[in-house]
């Protein structure tokens, strides 16, 4: 599998967000909050990454985890398959992890996923 990800993996809409955020089943995990909802007919699976500004004062904080976020779903996505899924990871942890510790826990949310 490719080990990429591009701008149609990524939720950007305004209906797909709200749409994600109002039918979307929440779970709750040790360093972050995931959303996901099946979309019908559609084979590409797209996320979506939030880090709260109220938690994270300072922008460089939040874009390194939202880094961190998308590269170890994007090394990992394979766990999913492509049946059409739109995932938002919420971060919710008060302290900035490793890239380790967000490496591992994307791994338990998509093998969890993958098993529904």
């Amino acid at each position: 599998m490719d080990h990429t990800l591009t701008k149609q993996e990524r939720i950007s809409s305004k209906s797909a967000i709200s749409a994600l955020m109002k039918d979307g089943k929440w779970s709750s995990y040790t360093l972050m909050r995931s959303c996901v909802l099946r979309r019908e007919g559609e084979s590409l699976n797209r996320i979506m990454v939030s880090v709260p500004k109220k938690t994270f004062k300072r922008a460089v904080k939040r874009n390194l985890l939202k880094r961190r976020i998308r590269e170890s779903y994007r090394l990992s996505k394979e766990i999913l398959p492509q049946s059409g899924y739109d995932i938002l990871f919420f971060y919710k942890a008060d302290n900035v992890a490793d890239f380790s510790e967000i490496s591992s826990e994307m791994k338990s949310i998509l093998t969890k996923l993958a098993g529904c």
